[in-house]
C-alpha cells in the first residue's frame, strides 16, 4: 500500500487499517485518540471467532459490563492554585522505577491477534519503560520474550494442582531469568463463555468451512498476521503451559488437568521454589490478600479476568479499599475496566500501586503493531499526566482518596 493510497484510506477512525506498513502507521495513529479508538479498526480487522474470543466475557456479560460502569460511580474532587509544574507519575514496585504506574496485562492468543503480539507488547512496554506480563496461554516461548524485554517482562502462570508441574514451570521460568512470577488463581475450571461457541472459537483452532470463511472475510488479517506468521515462523503453538499444542489442529487438546485442586499449598510450595517476587491474580476477598501474605507472596493483582470467569463477579474498584487494609506490606495492583487516565487515578487512589491494562493493548498491536502499542501507552500516559495537573497533584503519592466522591450521593468516598 502506498503512502497515498493509505492517507486515503484513513479519512475516518473507523477506516484507519490494520495491516498499515510502518511508513503510514503514524498518519493511522492520529486518528487514534484513546485507548477506546483502537477496539473498531482491530474489530475490523481481526476474523470474528478471535476477535469474539479476545473482546467477550461470560455469559451475560455481567462483570465485563461492570468492569467499566465502576468507574463512573466515582467522582474526582481538584485542589486549585498549588503549582503543578513539578509532576511526575513515576512509580517504583519491586525495586523497579517505571515511567507510569500501568502496565500491560497478561493476555492469551495475543499473536493469533497480531502478527508477533506478545512480542510487539513487550517490546512497545519496554520502550516506554512500563511491565508487560506475559500469559501463560501464549503463543511466543517465554524465553524469547525475556530476551526480548530482559527488565520489564513479568511471567503469568496457569498451574495444576501437581509439584511436578509447578516444580517444572518454575524451574523454567528462573532459567529464562524473568524475576516476577504471576499466579492467576481464579480458574479451578473452564468459564462458560458462551459467545466462543456461538462466534466458532475453540483453542485449538478446529479447521472446518466456516472458519475458512470468517479468515477470508478479513484478507489482510489473513496475508498480514496468519500467512506471514506460517511462512516466517511455522505452525504456531502454546508454548507456556502443559504439552506444546499446536494453534491449529483436528484433535489436538490442550492441557487443563487439575486446576480445581490448586490450593495454598501449592503456594506455599511455589513459595519455597522462587527466589524472585511472587505476585498472586485473581484476589477478590480481602480473607485471600491475608492469607497471600502470610504465605509469604510480594503482591496480589485484584482482578476478575476482565469479566472472562464468574459472571456477576464483583468489580476489582469496588472490593480494592478493603484488600489494601488487609494485605499488610504486599504491593497491590489491580486490572480490569481500565481505559481513561481517570480511570488510573481513581484505582490509584483507592489503594492500588499499580494497575494493569488489558484488551486496548492488544487491538493497538493488531491496529500498528509495536508502533500501535507504544502510540496507546503514550495516550494514557499522557492522559494521566494532564489529569494530576487538573486535579492539582505533583506526586503518585498524592492522589489519595480525599479526591474522590460518591457520585450518585456526593458523599466523600468511603468517609461516610
Amino acid at each position: 500500500m502506498s503512502n497515498a493510497a493509505a492517507n486515503t484510506a484513513l479519512s475516518s477512525a473507523d477506516r484507519a487499517a490494520p495491516h498499515l506498513t510502518s511508513a503510514s502507521a503514524p498518519s493511522a495513529l492520529r486518528l487514534m485518540l484513546a485507548l477506546e479508538d483502537f477496539e473498531a479498526p482491530a474489530r475490523r480487522y481481526i476474523p470474528r471467532p478471535i476477535y469474539g474470543y479476545v473482546s467477550g466475557g461470560v455469559e451475560r456479560n455481567v462483570t465485563l459490563n461492570w468492569n467499566r460502569s465502576v468507574f463512573d460511580d466515582l467522582a474526582l474532587v481538584p485542589r486549585m492554585l498549588v503549582g503543578v509544574s513539578q509532576r511526575t507519575q513515576k512509580t517504583e514496585i519491586f525495586g523497579r522505577t517505571y515511567d507510569s504506574p500501568f502496565g500491560i496485562a497478561p493476555m492469551g492468543g495475543t499473536s493469533l491477534a497480531a502478527f508477533q503480539g506478545d512480542l510487539a507488547l513487550a517490546t512497545a512496554a519496554a520502550s516506554r519503560n512500563i511491565p508487560m506480563i506475559l500469559s501463560g496461554a501464549s503463543l511466543t516461548p517465554l524465553e524469547k520474550i525475556r530476551k526480548a524485554a530482559p527488565n520489564h517482562t513479568w511471567f503469568q502462570a496457569y498451574l495444576p494442582g501437581d509439584e511436578q508441574a509447578i516444580t517444572e514451570l518454575v524451574e523454567r521460568v528462573t532459567k529464562a531469568g524473568y524475576d516476577t512470577l504471576v499466579l492467576t488463581v481464579d480458574i479451578p475450571v473452564g468459564s462458560n463463555r458462551e459467545n466462543n461457541v456461538r462466534n466458532g472459537y475453540n483453542a485449538p483452532l478446529r479447521p472446518n468451512l466456516r472458519l475458512a470463511l470468517q479468515c477470508l472475510a478479513r484478507p489482510s488479517w489473513l496475508i498480514g498476521t496468519a500467512l506471514r506468521t506460517y511462512f516466517t515462523q511455522g505452525m504456531p503453538h502454546f508454548e507456556n503451559m502443559g504439552k506444546r499444542t499446536p494453534l491449529v489442529s483436528r484433535t489436538a487438546v490442550r492441557e487443563r488437568a487439575d486446576r480445581d485442586h490448586l490450593s495454598w499449598t501449592h503456594v506455599a510450595l511455589m513459595r519455597s521454589l522462587w527466589q524472585g517476587k511472587l505476585v498472586i491474580k485473581g484476589i477478590l476477598d480481602k480473607r485471600d490478600a491475608v492469607i497471600a501474605c502470610e504465605h509469604g507472596c510480594d503482591g496480589i493483582i485484584v482482578s476478575n479476568h476482565g469479566g472472562r470467569q464468574l459472571d456477576s463477579a464483583t468489580s476489582p474498584l469496588r472490593v480494592l479499599p478493603g484488600i489494601v487494609a488487609a494485605a499488610g506490606d504486599m504491593t497491590v495492583m489491580m486490572d480490569s475496566g481500565v481505559r481513561r487516565g481517570t480511570d488510573v487515578l481513581k484505582a490509584l487512589a483507592l489503594g492500588a500501586k499499580f494497575v494493569f491494562v488489558g484488551r486496548p493493548m492488544l487491538y493497538a498491536a493488531a491496529v500498528a503493531g509495536e508502533t500501535g502499542v507504544r502510540h496507546a501507552i503514550k495516550l494514557l500516559h499522557d492522559e494521566i499526566d494532564r489529569d494530576m495537573a487538573m486535579l492539582g497533584t505533583n506526586s503518585i503519592s498524592e492522589v489519595t482518596r480525599e479526591m474522590l466522591m460518591d457520585a450518585r450521593s456526593l458523599e466523600v468516598y468511603g468517609l461516610r
